[in-house]
Order: structure tokens, then sequence, then C-alpha cells
């Protein structure tokens, strides 16, 4: 069954690349990425997509997720991904100069700024790793529970293995450094297709394509609302609405064996940490890349009469600035019932310290006392 779904995938991937891309085929380039996008969730999770055959379908790793945030190493056999967990966290994986090393996930967890932070070192994946070669679904699928995904590269090896790891994850439905985009699509008992663009769309996007996209869906009747510029795999993504999209970091090891000029050629790529895992160079960068992408804050608990803690803050995620009843909910979620009001002392304070409400907004190192209603 997968070897015939396969086959329909590779045909219909031929087709698209035999195709131009222009105005006059956006009609047929969409049919075409729906279905591929449609046999893709059956293969991965057998006949009927998504909904069925999932319990057996690239099931992850069984690790248990601990600490503050959680950090996957992600990348082909033998790029240090082993010897990078080592030097972060002192946990001991195994590793030589051969490949496959590594054939389990192993964790390991590293302190930064008072957090915890786990960090998994992941079988290392080969091209075809989303059809299941090499473990791969079991890899990629542990990686899609990460808060961050550090794409490990050998900085001496062609950047085809970043477009290869790239297209493995994709195929997987990881979305990396990408919002979910501004579509909804409401399903209705009646009334047909109603498209509705707030913006215009450059893309490639038009009612025809709508309409051909959700047909290979069998959704004949929907509300689709278009409020920002997408492509059309973006809308096939919020159709199937099982995506991940998750911050990643491309970290370029083994820098030691570059020239200068080869590291100039790589200081042109974005979101990329040079790093030499052997020799300890350019750790402490890698280590406030992953705080800063994972959007953690630390904010100090300060006991009634007492000094506050310093030594454990409790760390919040947010890309905004968590409220007074994030925190209380990250302690306990019963805190909130007997709540009163809150002491803040730090950035966010009009003065130190400021009697504050559930909904006041809290910033890094900020000392909260927070006040229960009496009786």
């Amino acid at each position: 069954m997968s070897d015939a779904v396969q086959a329909q995938i590779d045909t219909i991937e031929a087709e698209m690349a035999r195709t131009q891309k222009n105005k006059a085929t956006n009609f047929h380039l969409g049919q075409l990425k729906a279905k591929l996008a449609k046999l893709r969730s059956e293969l991965l999770n057998g006949p009927g997509g998504k909904s069925a055959g999932s319990k057996d379908a690239g099931r992850g790793f069984d690790v248990t997720k601990s600490g503050d945030t959680r950090v996957g190493l992600v990348g082909f056999p033998s790029v240090g991904k082993s010897t990078l967990l080592t030097t972060l966290t002192g946990t001991r994986s195994e590793a030589a100069a051969y490949e496959f090393t590594t054939l389990t996930c192993i964790p390991g967890t590293m302190n930064y700024k008072g957090a915890r932070i786990q960090v998994l070192d992941l079988p290392g994946i080969i091209e075809g790793a989303s059809d299941g070669k090499g473990r791969g679904r079991q890899v990629i699928s542990t990686a899609r529970t990460c808060n961050l995904i550090l794409i490990v590269l050998d900085a001496g090896k062609p950047l085809t293995h970043k477009k290869i790891i790239e297209q493995e994850l994709f195929s997987f439905g990881i979305r990396i450094n990408q919002t979910e985009p501004n579509v909804k699509v409401t399903k209705k008992e009646s009334g047909g297709i109603d498209y509705q663009e707030m913006t215009p769309q450059t893309k490639g996007m038009n009612t025809d394509v709508c309409r051909v996209v959700l047909k290979e869906f069998k959704i004949s009747c929907a509300q689709v609302i278009l409020r920002e510029d997408v492509t059309v795999d973006q809308f096939i993504d919020v159709i199937e609405g099982n995506r991940s999209y998750i911050p990643g970091l491309y970290v370029f090891n083994k820098i030691d064996s570059l020239t200068i000029e080869e590291m100039d050629i790589l200081d042109q790529m974005p979101n990329y940490v040079p790093i030499s895992s052997q020799h300890e160079w350019n750790l402490e960068e890698l280590m406030e890349e992953i705080w800063d992408r994972t959007n953690m804050i630390r904010i100090y608990t300060k006991p009634k009469g007492q000094m506050p803690d310093y030594d454990e803050p409790v760390i919040l995620h947010s890309e905004g600035n968590p409220s007074v009843e994030e925190f209380c909910n990250r302690i306990h979620r019963s805190l909130m019932d007997q709540f009163s009001h809150a002491w803040v002392w730090g950035k966010s304070a009009k003065h130190q310290p400021q009697r504050c409400g559930k909904e006041h907004r809290l910033t890094d190192e900020d000392v909260v006392s927070i006040v229960k209603k009496a009786g």
C-alpha cells in the first residue's frame, strides 16, 4: 500500500517539476499540491489521512519531557550532535568517527540563566526520512514536541544538506521559522464556497485555486477569509490543520576546519550560529540564541517579609509579556482562587514596588510577591 502511495507522490512531484510556474498554471499546480498533501498525509497516517491510523504513524521516541523548555538536535549522521550534547549538558552520548553512532534518543539537561533546558540528541536523519527511512519518522515525530529545533550541520560539507533536512521536516508537517497563516476556513452545511480576500493575493491564491484545493479535500461548502498574502502551500496547511510551527536555528559545527573567506560566506546566512563543539568555541552565543528564540523570561518570587529568591526563578514562555495571572498559574492552578493582588518590583513597575492586579504585564527579571485574600 505504502509503495503505491509513494509511486503516486513521485509521479505528482515529477509533473510539478515539469510544469512552468506562471499565472496560467496556478490552477493546475494548486490541484497537484492539494493531491500531494493528501497523499503524504495518507502515507504518514494510513488511509484516511490525519484521522486514521495515527496510533502507529511514526511514533516518536519515548522520552519524558522535563525542565522549562525542550530543544532537539537534528542533522545528518556524524555532524557532531553527540559531542555538542556532551559539551552543553555533560550527558555522555557515544561519539565516534563512523556514521549512525547514536541509534536512539539521548536526553540531557543544561542550566542557563536559572532555566533547566532539556536537550535531545536525536539519531542522524537521511534523505527520505519522512518516508520512514533510517528511523526518520521517529526522529521527526520527536522533533515536533520540541520548543526549538537546532539543525546541526557540518560547516565543511555542502549546503545541500541544509536543503534536504528542511525538505524532510517540511514533508512531515514541521514549518521552521514560520508563523501560522492568518487564514480562516469555516466549514458550512450549505451555501457553497464564500471566498474573501482582506488583502491582495500575489503568491498564487485566487477563487479558482481555492475551490479546486477545497474540492480535493472534499469540502464543498465553506467560508474562506484570507487576512494576509499566502501561498497555496500555506492555504493547504490551514486546511490540514496539523502543522507544527517551530523556531529553528542552523548550527554550523566544526568551524575550526574553515578559512576566514568561507566564514564570511556563512555569515550571510540568516538564523545561524557557527560553533566548534570539540573546541567549545562560540557556545555562549549559541546558549544566548536558544534563550532568545524560546521566548523565556525569568520572574523571581518574594515571600512576604523575606528576600527574593534569585536562585530558582519561575520561567515563563511568551512572545509578548506574560501577565501576573500566567505567573500564578505557572506556580499552581489554585493560586488564582485566593489571589488578592501582587507587589511587583522591576522594569514593568511604574514605581518600586507597584501594587498590581492579575492583568499586569511582567518583564524579564521582575520580582513578584503574591498577596492572598484575607480569611
